[in-house]
Parts: C-alpha cells; sequence; structure tokens
C-alpha cells in the first residue's frame, strides 16, 4: 500500500468519524431527547436539524418587534417573548423547544419553578453560555459561576451590597438624583424622556456607590456594555455553522472582543489608580466600595480567598452591567404606569410626604413606604426587568414526576409567569397595586414561586436590594417635586435586550407642585 493509499483511507476514516460525531451530536441526542420527553407528555415544535427552532423563534420576534402594541396595555407577553407566548397556547405550560440543537425545557408551573431554583444540592446548576458574545459581558462573574468560586464571589457581593451598607450608599443615591432634578429645572411643563434620563442617573448611582467614580468616568464602560447587549439581542436566535463558527469570526464576534478589551482596560485603569492612591500614601487602603473589596481579594495571602485579575474585571462588568441595567428598567416602568394611573401616582405621593415630608430620603423611611412598595411589586410583576431565567441539567434528574436527562436546559419564563391569569386572576393585566397590600405571599393563590423579579433561592439576584432601595429613593424625591402625565408622543412598545426597556423611550409631561 503505498502513501497515496494511506493518505486516503485516513481522509476517509477522519471524514467518517468526523459525520458520525456529527450526526451523534445534531440528530441522535436531539432525537433521544425528544422521545424520552414525549413518552412523558412534554411536547414542543419539531427539532429542525441544526437550525432547532431558532428560525421559528426569530420570525416571531421579528414580526412582534416590527410595529408597537395596538394599545395601551399591561398584556406584554405577545410582544415581549412572543414564541413562548404561542408555544406555551399549543403546547401547554411545559414544552419542550430548541436552540439550535440545544434542548430547552419551558416551565411555567410554580411547584416544579420552586422546586428548581431552591434546590442547593448542584442539580440545576446555571448555564454557562457558549456564546462568545453573551459571555463577554459577565464572563465568569457572579451570575455564571458555580460552586466554590460563585460561594465566594456571593460572600463579597453580600458584604457590599446588604445592610448597613446599603444605608451608606444613601447620600449618593441622593447626590445623583439631585443632579438630575436640577437639570430638569426650567422644563417644567415640557416633555421629557425619562428612561434616558434614568439610564445617566443609574449609572451615575452604580460608579459612585459601587466603584467611587462619578459617571462620566465610568461612562465608557457603560457605552461599551450597552453595545455588547446590543449585539447579543441580534444575535440571540443566529444558530452557529458547525465546525465553520470556531475558526471564523463574524463582524458582531470581532467588534465584541474589542468591546470586551476595552472594557477590561478601562477596569484595569480604575484598579491601578487605587493601587497607585496606597503607594503613594495617598490613601490608606483600597476602600471599602466593592471596587475596593474586590482589589482586597485579589491581593488576598490565601490563596482560596483570592481573585485572579479576570475574576475582578469580570464581577466589575456584572456589577456595572447587572446594577445599572435592572435599576433603569424598574424605575422607566415604574414611572410609566404611575404617568398613566395618576390616583396611585396621588396615593403614593400623600405617602410620601406623610414619610419624609419635604425632607430627602432616609433609609428608616424608606421601610415605612408601604404604597410605594405595593406600586414597585405591581410594577416588577407586569414588568419585570429579566424576562426568563435559564438552568441546566448535567446528569439524570427527577423534577415532580418527570425524569430529565442530561444535556438538557430548563427555562422558566418569568414574564409569562407574572401574566398568568391561573395564578393571578382574570384582571392579571390590569395594574393593581392592591395585590400587594399583604405581602408577596398573600398576592396569589399559589406559592411565593408565582412572583419571582428577581428569581429566588440560593441564586436570587444579589442586588435586589440595592434595585428597590435606589428606585424608592429616587421615585420619592420626583414625587416631592413633580406630577406627570405621559406625553401624547409615547409609544408602547416594551421590548427585551437583556433587561426589558421602551423601544422608543418612556415621554411623560411634567407639572410642579
Amino acid at each position: 500500500m503505498d502513501s497515496t493509499e494511506k493518505l486516503l483511507i485516513f481522509l476517509a476514516s477522519s471524514l467518517t468519524l468526523f459525520l458520525l460525531k456529527f450526526l451523534h451530536k445534531y440528530w441522535w441526542i436531539p432525537f433521544k431527547i425528544q422521545r424520552a420527553l414525549s413518552l412523558q407528555g412534554i411536547k414542543g415544535p419539531p427539532y429542525e436539524f441544526i437550525h432547532g427552532n431558532n428560525k421559528a423563534s426569530t420570525r416571531f420576534r421579528y414580526e412582534a418587534l416590527s410595529k408597537p402594541m395596538a394599545s395601551l396595555t399591561h398584556n406584554i407577553v405577545p410582544r415581549v417573548i412572543p414564541q413562548i407566548h404561542s408555544w406555551i397556547n399549543t403546547y401547554g405550560k411545559n414544552y419542550l423547544t430548541w436552540e439550535g440543537n440545544r434542548a430547552q425545557l419551558v416551565i411555567s408551573e410554580p411547584e416544579l419553578i420552586k422546586e428548581i431554583l431552591k434546590t442547593n444540592d448542584g442539580s440545576f446548576p446555571k448555564r454557562k453560555d457558549d456564546s462568545s458574545i453573551i459571555h463577554k459581558i459577565v464572563g465568569e462573574g457572579l451570575v455564571t459561576s458555580e460552586g466554590a468560586k460563585w460561594a465566594k464571589q456571593r460572600k463579597l457581593a453580600n458584604h457590599a451590597f446588604h445592610g448597613e451598607s446599603l444605608k451608606n450608599m444613601n447620600p449618593a443615591v441622593i447626590a445623583s438624583v439631585e443632579t438630575m432634578l436640577e437639570k430638569w429645572k426650567g422644563r417644567e411643563g415640557e416633555e421629557i424622556e425619562v428612561f434616558n434620563e434614568f439610564r445617566l442617573l443609574t449609572s451615575e448611582v452604580i460608579s459612585r456607590t459601587a466603584f467611587g467614580s462619578n459617571y462620566l468616568e465610568g461612562k465608557k464602560i457603560f457605552d461599551m456594555l450597552t453595545k455588547l447587549a446590543i449585539l447579543v439581542s441580534r444575535n440571540y436566535f443566529k444558530t452557529p455553522i458547525p465546525g465553520i463558527s470556531k475558526i471564523w469570526k463574524t463582524a458582531d464576534e470581532i467588534e465584541s472582543e474589542k468591546l470586551a478589551n476595552g472594557i477590561h482596560d478601562c477596569v484595569m485603569e480604575m484598579v491601578k489608580r487605587r493601587e497607585k492612591k496606597v503607594e503613594t500614601g495617598e490613601a490608606d487602603g483600597f476602600g471599602n466600595d466593592f471596587l475596593g473589596l474586590l482589589i482586597n481579594a485579589y491581593r488576598d495571602f490565601d490563596e482560596k480567598n483570592r481573585f485572579s485579575i479576570e475574576d475582578l474585571v469580570d464581577e466589575c462588568k456584572t456589577f456595572y452591567f447587572a446594577g445599572q441595567e435592572t435599576t433603569n428598567s424598574l424605575l422607566g416602568w415604574t414611572i410609566l404606569v404611575l404617568a398613566i394611573h395618576t390616583k396611585w401616582q396621588e396615593k403614593t405621593r400623600q405617602e410620601v410626604f406623610e414619610v419624609f415630608g419635604d425632607q430627602n430620603p432616609n433609609s428608616e423611611g424608606i421601610a415605612k413606604l408601604k404604597i410605594m412598595n405595593m406600586v414597585v411589586n405591581e410594577t416588577l410583576r407586569l414588568y419585570s426587568p429579566v424576562a426568563a431565567v435559564i438552568r441546566k441539567i448535567k446528569k439524570e434528574v427527577r423534577l415532580g414526576k418527570l425524569v430529565l436527562p442530561a444535556n438538557l436546559e430548563i427555562l422558566i419564563p418569568i414574564v409569562a409567569l407574572h401574566h398568568d391569569p391561573q395564578l393571578w386572576g382574570d384582571d392579571v393585566h390590569l395594574f393593581k397595586p392592591e395585590r400587594f397590600v399583604e405581602g408577596i405571599a398573600s398576592a396569589t393563590k399559589y406559592n411565593s414561586a408565582a412572583f419571582i423579579p428577581f428569581s429566588m433561592g440560593p441564586r436570587s439576584c444579589v442586588g435586589m436590594s440595592f434595585a428597590t432601595t435606589e428606585t424608592k429613593v429616587a421615585l420619592s424625591m420626583i414625587l416631592q417635586r413633580y406630577a406627570f402625565t405621559l406625553s401624547p408622543t409615547y409609544v408602547h412598545a416594551p421590548f427585551p435586550v437583556i433587561t426589558l426597556q421602551p423601544q422608543h423611550g418612556i415621554q411623560v409631561m411634567l407639572h410642579p407642585l
């Protein structure tokens, strides 16, 4: 046998092996999963070779987002998650769908959701997204990490954003809100696009409170993270070409790499500036804010507690993005619902004056704002900042009566859950803060898993108290100075870009008190 024949045999063997692996990944495993769940009564849109249901999802999304909502209604599910809305109606609350060859079991039953999110035995870990663009936003930060690394990150985040730390942040939040309100002076009676105003506000707050900088210093990071979020949204349902995607990068992937490198450089500048102040004697420590805690962890002598430089940068990205985006979304939608429902706006204002008078909010008073708390919870129900959460199954596991195979993901559609009439009643799409008059546990006849705007269980959002407190402080200060109504130019078009945003902004008319 000459060398040419040997080469041909080798190439044929390699090609056969490649085809077998390819078919196993893109045909056999999907067939096996689909059959296993079908035998347990779980149906769904049929798997399409390689693409899964991505083409259908893209079509649903394009049609939903191509035009605003026909009326000013809080029934946003058909627009925000159109494919999930359609397939729940077709296949039931629990159904199987496909992101490419990745199987996703959509679960909308509170009892099962509670079991998934409350478990602490590692059966349902977070998904580590292999999409290069998504990964560049949060990397291996608190949102995606697992095990001992997550425990270490969570401990540090809890220290930075709970209890006394939140009280200490209050002056910085008030100062940022005062700066925004000062800009509003002289614009009374005019239209203001508040969502962008709140973007600047929440960016400055997270810069001041967590990183000891001002908005201008953090602006480059926020701009780059916003651009990354747009790239994620644009590429979410694109099916990577098998084999090709690893060796050939799209323009968006190349752009995302530049943005990620730019963010890394900006974070390192902040770190080096802190380190230099300590070295020159200008400061006797790295600080007690989030960045200071991260630098201390980066320099820790104990290897078990030490953060790598990648950990530090990823945590900064996570908290810059999540700390700003979540609060921006919540504050924007709360202003919208109060601009529409002016009676509740007046009730909330009266409560603010009863608690604070014309003085700035304080931590003790914020805890007494019962009406505002009801309003914020109802806004979180109707306009949850995050549309869904995803968990992964590494090995076969039992969930309720279901036996779920490995290589499966679970998607929990928070927005659909919050708008389910079986959980909330026939008035589910109405703005009724009185649902929460006796707290979250009594808001629905079902368990607390029916209301999970910040998820629940050990992986619930660590920034929940930070986001809601900042929202209540800002809202109190606005209500003390202005009444506001919805502008006739407002176009109702909520859409998800990582968090829930208004596609065309939120325009209100300011009326001084």
